[in-house]
């Protein structure tokens, strides 16, 4: 498959770029001589605030990064706070960025999401956070369309689970189970960033190259004959 040149992308942001996944992304980006603005919570960026996002100007690859989890089985448990405050990070930051994109970047720009196994998979340790990663990938792959007729394309990356401090290591130490450090799902990213597939998903597990994932054919309709029917028309928009 035909990649991008090295030099790209010479200009990039990163949501949540201030630790973990976010930082590592960052210095790799850096390192390849990229130009990147960090923006993160803590440097007062709230990704699920519209108006921030008036103040980003066009960049050749938006890494939109940023997320949380609740923590949190029992959904009885989540407080509304939290459940706004996930589905904030984890959706409005992907959603507002890609308005942003496609409104200001230029023809060749690229998005890379940041979605998880848990966008593929059952994980009922935590159902919200399993929620917002399922929609971030479907809209991954719904939004792909309309960007790429302006040029612009969009994957995302879906790692396993990455030692961060999100996550309390010590079972998996504990059960032999290898972690994933946070510069594998960085260099995940750039690999989705510089690949000309649009609409993909990239799984990242430890010990593998990152492979994109193919989805299952989902049984079409049949008409009164019993025959099998084609693709739906595109509705006008």
């Amino acid at each position: 498959m035909r990649q991008y040149p090295p030099m790209f992308p010479r200009t990039a942001l990163v949501t949540g770029g201030a630790s973990g996944i976010g930082a590592a992304i960052v210095d790799l980006l850096c390192c390849e001589g990229a130009n990147v603005k960090v923006l993160d919570l803590a440097a007062g960026f709230d990704v699920s605030v519209p108006e921030v996002w008036e103040t980003v100007g066009a960049v050749e690859l938006a890494c939109l990064n940023a997320g949380v989890t609740t923590g949190e089985q029992d959904v009885s448990r989540v407080s509304d706070d939290a459940y706004r405050r996930i589905l904030g990070a984890n959706l409005d930051g992907v959603v507002f960025g890609v308005r942003t994109a496609r409104g200001r970047h230029g023809t060749g720009c690229a998005i890379v999401a940041t979605a998880s196994l848990a966008g593929l998979v059952p994980s009922p340790a935590d159902p919200i956070y399993t929620l917002t990663k399922h929609a971030v990938i479907g809209f991954v792959r719904s939004v792909a369309p309309q960007l790429e007729e302006r040029g612009i394309r969009i994957n995302a990356v879906a790692p396993g689970f990455v030692e961060t401090p999100l996550i309390d290591s010590a079972p998996f130490a504990d059960a032999g189970f290898p972690l994933l450090q946070p510069e594998d799902v960085a260099q995940a990213v750039l690999t989705a960033a510089r690949s000309t597939a649009t609409g993909q998903v990239w799984i990242v597990q430890p010990g593998r190259e990152p492979i994109q994932f193919r989805f299952p054919n989902v049984p079409g309709p049949r008409d009164v004959s019993g025959a099998s029917v084609g693709a739906p028309p595109r509705l006008a928009s």
